[in-house]
């Protein structure tokens, strides 16, 4: 790939957001990958996600839609992200439901969400997948070593306190800068630990 090429292109980023509880991190997480600086946002949203988003939050659809530079329709197996020669920095799934777990740990792309993280794994880019369940079963866990394996960073939305939260916000704003970490991107979201 040509340097030009690679600049141009090097800030594109990917949110998936699947069928899990968890709506909030996805739509604070796409809040702060918006406002990044010269981040091109893109934006996966399932069916399950939409159902999700219904149910367990205030959120309008079109506001979570609203963050995203470009959405590309779930169901579009031939949007761009589904192509490898589609360049961009990384891709996330946030929340990762435990059925898109299995999906992109088996490499069965039936849309473009799963087809998108697969793609990402075969060219060896950054993804990063928020799985949000609780307990976790042994195919769960095991769904999670083999996404490890084939190189995702598995990471559940746990909590810190070392940056002393006041709210929830605050807790939203720490994970949100930790994902941002992960993909190399600056933030004011929090105060590292020190």
């Amino acid at each position: 790939m040509d340097d030009i090429h690679q600049k141009k292109t090097a800030r594109r980023v990917i949110l998936g957001v699947s069928g899990a509880s968890g709506v909030e991190y996805a739509f604070h997480l796409a809040r702060a990958l918006r406002a990044a600086d010269g981040v091109e946002l893109h934006g996966i949203i399932s069916g399950g996600a939409r159902e999700v988003l219904r149910h367990e939050s205030s959120i309008p659809l079109q506001e979570l839609q609203n963050c995203f530079h470009v959405l590309h329709d779930c169901d579009h197996l031939g949007a761009a992200p589904a192509s490898g020669s589609w360049f961009h920095t990384g891709m996330i799934v946030c929340p990762c439901s435990m059925s898109s777990l299995a999906a992109i740990a088996s490499g069965v792309g039936t849309n473009l969400l799963h087809r998108a993280a697969d793609v990402t794994l075969k060219e060896r880019r950054p993804l990063i997948l928020v799985p949000r369940e609780t307990p976790l079963n042994e195919i769960h866990l095991r769904n999670m070593l083999r996404a490890h394996r084939a190189g995702a960073v598995i990471m559940p939305p746990c909590p810190g306190f070392y940056h002393r939260p006041r709210n929830l916000e605050d807790l939203l704003d720490q994970f949100a800068g930790r994902i941002l970490e992960q993909l190399r991107l600056p933030h004011d979201l929090y105060t590292r630990w020190s």
